[in-house]
């Protein structure tokens, strides 16, 4: 198991990304709008600068649903390794069965 300040942290950092993603995305039109003045341009990147910095969605990290654990995420089902071996295990995974020679 995670650590639960670790996954809370994760926690308020998509809470960002979602919060500032538009005013992020119109920033972002504008400073690289080629036909635009070149200070309106740096206005937008000075305002996109001081953007909290975990409102960047770069700063996210995928973590298991169930566990928090960082490392060997599946996309697909949301999980670790770990727990894709329990629960397939388990049988609770459709189609996966646990190979074993």
């Amino acid at each position: 198991m995670a650590k639960k300040s670790m996954v809370e942290r994760e926690k308020k950092r998509e809470e960002l990304v979602a919060k500032y993603a538009a005013k992020r995305a119109q920033l972002k039109e504008i400073a690289a709008d080629e036909n635009l003045p070149m200070e309106e341009r740096f206005r937008a990147r000075l305002k996109l600068a001081k953007l909290p910095r975990n409102s960047s969605a770069t700063r996210l990290h995928n973590r298991c649903q169930l566990t928090g654990r960082p490392h060997a995420y599946y996309r697909k089902l949301k999980v670790s390794r770990i727990m894709l071996r329990e629960l397939g295990s388990d049988g609770q995974i459709p189609g996966l069965v646990k190979s074993s020679w």
